[in-house]
Parts: structure tokens; C-alpha cells; sequence
């Protein structure tokens, strides 16, 4: 079967057509797991478990010899970066695992990239650039045949580090960790698979969670989802959020707040805000994102 067994409208028209994803999203927050090598196998976390994040994946397709698609275009070696976790996912006894190395807008129109899109069971995006990322994919027909099969099919989806922040609509793509100065961060559209939500990895490890207040305080629409390493989230039907790996993932929600001072001062200025509800979320816990 090759992708020109799907009609090129009909791809077009997918995300009007289906409203809840038949798919699964895993989103991870970078430094998952891949083996005996794992800086968290050091520390005193008795949540950790070696391969832990990765082997979800495995098991959620659900399929006898799955094919799993690696996406390395966001990384600055993706060879090296694919066939690692090639060597991982063999490990994890997925034997049919291809990589396709996309670098530039030109190579994701090849039809046999799309082909694999077509068949693939599972499609794993890595760590590197988000904005990288974005800037090759977004809009092109492999990332359009990506988002038909997550709506239409039970495509698993995963992506770390900057493959997990471009699934959300909103995108912080640079910006000071600190982030509580006017201007200091930067934000764009990402590749929109979960909807209302902004994505933000190494969240605790690198002090991110005011930069992502000030991403909220432009507009309290979104949620805010900051995955902490070796951590991340399991999502179904778009909305429904479980909680995996051995650290916290962070809710900020801002929709009933009281007050922020973004739209009044000067850049450069320190950012305010009142009455934001914030939850910690440990291995095991669920959350629902309520989604206009």
C-alpha cells in the first residue's frame, strides 16, 4: 500500500472530519531512558524504571511486527540520533524500525517517505531544534498524512524534548529559562496535534516554569503541560493525560486568573500574574484537559 491509496483532499480534510483523535500521543520531557548509561539510574528515585518511557511506546502499538517510524530532523546529528534509537527500539524487540533523516521542506514531499507515513504503526519524533522542526514540517503533505492517520487511525505518536514541545499549538522556541522579563521568550505555532496546550521539556531540570507562566499570560486559553526529564504523558482521546517516567509533570492553568501586568508594561519589564492554579503530577496520575 502506498499513500496514493488515500485521496489527497480527503487528508486535507481530516481534522474537520475527525474531532477525536483515534490516535495516541507520548509526550516526553528528554533524557528518557535508553539503558545502562542513564544519568537517573544514579540518583535515589524510586520511581525510576530503566526503559521505562520507550517500552510504553512498544507496548501501545499493539500490533504484531510493528512499524516504527524515527523523525530525527529536529536533532544537529540526526544520523547518529536515529540509529540510536534504532539499537534501542531492537532492544525493545521492534525489529522493523526505519529512519527518515528530512532535512529540508524538499525531502518531505518524497513519496516514499510518505509511503512509510502510510504504513507506519508508530512515529517517533527526537530531541534537538524545535523550531527546526516546525520550520521543515509544518504545512507539508507528510506532516498533513501524519495528523490524518493520528485522527482517523490508531497511530502512536511520540516525541521528546523538542519533538515533545512542537506538538502543542503554541510553541516556546527560545527564551531565557528564567524567563520573567518582557520579551524574553519566544513563541510560534507548533505542529498543533494537541490542541489548547503549550509543551514545555526539561521543565524542572532548567527552571522553566515562569517562562511558560509568561507564554500563559498571553493568552490563558492554553494550558500549560512542563515535562520533567525521563518523565512524560500519555494521551488519549486528545485529551485524557496519564502520567509515566520517574519525575513530575507540571499543569499550569491560567484560565481563572485575576490579573497580568503583560499588556502594560514595556519589554523588559518583569511579567505579573494572579491566581494561577498549578498541579504536580507523579507516575500514575491522570488529567484531563478540558478542550473548547
Amino acid at each position: 500500500m502506498t499513500v496514493k491509496t488515500v485521496e489527497r483532499e480527503e487528508i486535507f480534510k481530516s481534522s474537520i472530519e475527525y474531532k477525536t483523535p483515534n490516535g495516541i500521543l507520548i509526550a516526553i520531557g528528554g533524557a528518557e531512558s535508553k539503558g545502562a548509561t542513564d544519568e537517573h539510574a544514579e540518583i535515589a528515585n524510586h520511581n525510576y524504571v530503566k526503559f521505562e518511557i520507550l517500552q510504553r511506546f512498544v507496548d501501545e502499538l499493539k500490533v504484531k511486527n510493528p512499524l516504527v517510524v524515527v523523525i530525527p530532523t529536529a536533532s544537529e546529528s540526526p544520523e547518529a540520533v536515529g540509529q540510536d534509537y534504532v539499537r534501542v527500539f531492537r532492544k525493545l524487540k521492534v525489529k522493523n524500525v526505519k529512519v527518515l533523516n528530512i532535512a529540508s521542506r524538499e525531502d518531505s514531499c518524497q513519496e516514499e517517505y510518505l509511503a512509510l507515513i502510510q504504513k507506519a504503526t508508530g512515529v517517533m519524533f527526537t530531541g534537538g531544534d524545535q523550531l527546526r522542526l516546525t520550520s521543515i514540517f509544518g504545512g507539508t503533505e507528510i506532516m498533513r498524512l501524519i495528523k490524518y492517520r493520528y485522527y482517523k487511525d490508531k497511530l502512536v505518536i511520540a516525541g521528546t524534548s523538542a519533538g515533545a514541545a512542537a506538538m502543542s499549538t503554541q510553541m516556546i522556541f527560545q527564551g531565557k529559562s528564567e524567563g520573567f522579563i518582557k520579551g524574553s521568550v519566544s513563541i510560534t505555532a507548533g505542529l498543533e496535534l494537541l490542541n489548547d496546550v503549550a509543551i514545555d521539556t526539561h521543565f524542572i531540570a532548567r527552571g522553566r516554569i515562569v517562562r511558560m507562566v509568561q507564554m500563559i499570560a498571553t493568552n490563558p486559553t492554553f494550558i500549560g503541560i512542563g515535562l520533567e526529564e525521563d518523565t512524560g504523558v500519555v494521551v488519549k482521546k486528545g485529551n485524557q493525560l496519564e502520567v509515566i517516567g520517574s519525575g513530575l509533570v507540571t499543569i499550569v492553568d491560567g484560565r481563572e486568573s485575576t490579573y497580568t501586568n503583560i499588556y502594560e508594561i514595556d519589554e523588559g519589564a518583569p511579567v505579573t500574574m494572579r491566581d494561577l492554579r498549578v498541579h504536580l503530577l507523579g507516575k500514575g496520575d491522570t488529567y484531563t484537559l478540558e478542550i473548547f
